[in-house]
């Protein structure tokens, strides 16, 4: 078993490593002068069951490109099975046509993996399931569920807790962590007038008095969570915090954060995280290290991997 990693979230692949008691494998990732990938193993893999651990976050097309070649170079030396583990699978929100002359670029996305060689797909927390099956490889979706669960029982009251899905369409994924934590689910009903944009309608559920903790898979500018935190401090909330996995945290959003009535947002570390965020007061981190190790390691025994999230 070897571990790959390029430049998108070196301090994961090392926690990954650590869990695993494993080595990274000797490689460089780096640029030629006109910034092309420029990848060299300096180990042989010949016959081996690699794991190259990357997220394609921003630069999203760098950190892309970085995986496919070390696809290509793995492969070219004889890899016997690549499984590229993706903790942020980017492009994953322009996953269908919602007006007319647009790519559906998760689809594409998917192609240039499987074509580049990847034998399996690991990654955590897609922003919709329906992804896993624009690969025709192997695809595992893991969840996030136990570290957040884990973390919210260890820090809140459980009685007083209310979790909150931001849109209709995370109810699914907040449910989940409800029923995990036995508490009830709120639903804040928005409406987006544009892309970037999305204004606060309706709280449905009772949130009055109560701790609510927002769930979700990406936060990029921020403002969906600061005005869902509004409107459920104006329903009569205590406090709201909000769990999110992928802190993509586009530019001035840490800015926005820190200023806004949520007291805390919690990320996992599937993204590398910026100065920014580390200088926000409110942000805090959870890594998925562990966990990510661990379905590594029974995929890698070919034990299942599913059982993990009972």
């Amino acid at each position: 078993m070897k571990l790959v990693t390029g430049n998108s979230n070196r301090a994961l692949a090392e926690a990954i490593a650590r869990y695993l008691n494993l080595p990274l494998t000797d490689c460089t990732v780096g640029r030629f002068a006109d910034q092309e990938v420029n990848v060299q193993l300096h180990e042989n893999v010949r016959g081996e069951d690699v794991y190259i651990l990357q997220s394609t976050s921003a630069p999203a097309d760098g950190n892309l490109m970085e995986l496919l070649i070390l696809t290509d170079a793995l492969r070219r030396s004889s890899a016997r099975r690549i499984t590229a583990v993706i903790p942020y699978f980017g492009y994953a929100r322009q996953d269908r046509r919602a007006t007319g002359r647009t790519p559906i670029s998760s689809k594409l996305v998917a192609n240039m993996i499987a074509g580049a060689g990847v034998n399996r797909v690991m990654t955590l927390d897609l922003h919709t399931d329906q992804i896993q099956g624009f690969f025709d490889i192997p695809t595992d979706n893991l969840y996030s569920a136990p570290v957040t669960t884990r973390d919210i029982k260890e820090r809140y009251d459980v009685g007083n807790l209310m979790i909150v899905s931001p849109d209709v369409g995370g109810v699914a994924r907040a449910r989940g962590i409800a029923k995990r934590i036995g508490t009830d689910l709120a639903i804040v009903d928005k409406r987006r007038p544009r892309a970037g944009v999305s204004e606060v309608m309706n709280i449905i559920g009772d949130v009055f008095g109560k701790t609510c903790l927002l769930i979700d898979d990406i936060i990029d500018s921020g403002g969906t969570l600061i005005n869902a935190a509004d409107a459920l401090l104006e329903a009569g909330a205590r406090e709201v915090s909000a769990y999110i996995t992928h802190g993509v945290l586009s530019e001035g959003a840490c800015e926005r954060i820190g200023a806004s009535n949520l007291r805390e947002l919690v990320l996992t570390d599937s993204i590398q995280d910026t100065e920014a965020q580390r200088q926000t007061a409110n942000i805090r981190r959870v890594t998925v290290a562990p966990l990510l190790g661990e379905a590594l390691a029974r995929t890698a025994r070919e034990q299942s991997v599913s059982s993990l999230f009972d």
